[in-house]
């Protein structure tokens, strides 16, 4: 179980740095961009919490665990996604920041 909980984790992990760096090679203000992955990965992570919900409602029917252990494990299994999306959106940040101020280097001074 714990194999198919990781995969989905990438998965999903996957599709927000996608969804994410599609929107930072946009043309838009830093500001909006930053907005737009805000946005995205606070949907992504609601998202995530309505699938562990649902699975949490799958395994419990079917194996009977205690919700409490599974509802506490899921909780430890979203901060920590939520933790690394927020990760991944100052590094994706500060990569945009980094390109800009290299597009602003490279661009010949109109003198």
């Amino acid at each position: 179980m714990a194999g198919k909980t990781s995969t989905i984790v990438a998965v999903l992990a996957g599709a927000a740095v996608g969804a994410a760096l599609g929107i930072l090679f946009a043309p838009d203000e830093g500001s909006k961009t930053r907005k737009k992955i805000k946005d995205g990965a606070t949907q992504k992570a609601d998202e995530l919490k309505n699938k562990i919900g649902d699975f949490t409602e799958t395994v419990k029917s079917k194996f009977g665990y205690a919700s409490q252990d599974i509802e506490a494990g899921l909780d430890k299994l979203v901060a920590n996604v939520e933790d690394k999306a927020e990760e991944v959106i100052a590094t994706l940040e500060k990569k945009l920041e980094e390109l800009k101020n290299n597009a602003k280097a490279s661009t010949p001074s109109a003198n």
